[in-house]
């Protein structure tokens, strides 16, 4: 099946500042999970999203670069929690005021990354 990209105007992101805020979502996120597994009991605030994207620079880097950038990170993250324990993964810690498990972030950097491709695939490939 051959699959045209294409700019859809009324989606707030393209794909490549897409990609990247997948990126920094599992970067901070897979952070996260380390400091819970290490019973980090520190409070860690949320980010904000939109300002990391307005200041990502996507316009200066190339897809290829940003998939580079991807796959070394998600290395990272398999790595990351190919070492922890069982106990290391059921530690919990807050995260923008909410309670959860080094493992349950591991799940959400899944989940989000997932979601993320859908709204590319829906919005942005036309089949």
């Amino acid at each position: 099946m051959r699959c045209e990209i294409f700019i859809r105007k009324s989606y707030k992101w393209s794909i490549k500042e897409i990609l990247v805020h997948i990126i920094d979502d599992e970067r901070i996120y897979g952070y996260r999970a380390l400091c819970f597994a290490r019973n980090d009991k520190t409070n860690f605030p949320g980010f904000e999203q939109d300002e990391y994207n307005f200041n990502s620079d996507t316009s200066e880097r190339t897809i290829e670069n940003i998939m580079e950038e991807y796959e070394a990170l998600r290395l990272s993250t398999i790595t990351l929690f190919n070492g922890l324990s069982e106990k290391s993964l059921k530690r919990m810690g807050i995260a923008n005021g909410h309670q959860a498990s080094a493992r349950a972030l591991g799940y959400h950097i899944l989940g989000h990354d997932l979601h993320h491709i859908k709204i590319i695939e829906n919005l942005y490939i036309k089949r």
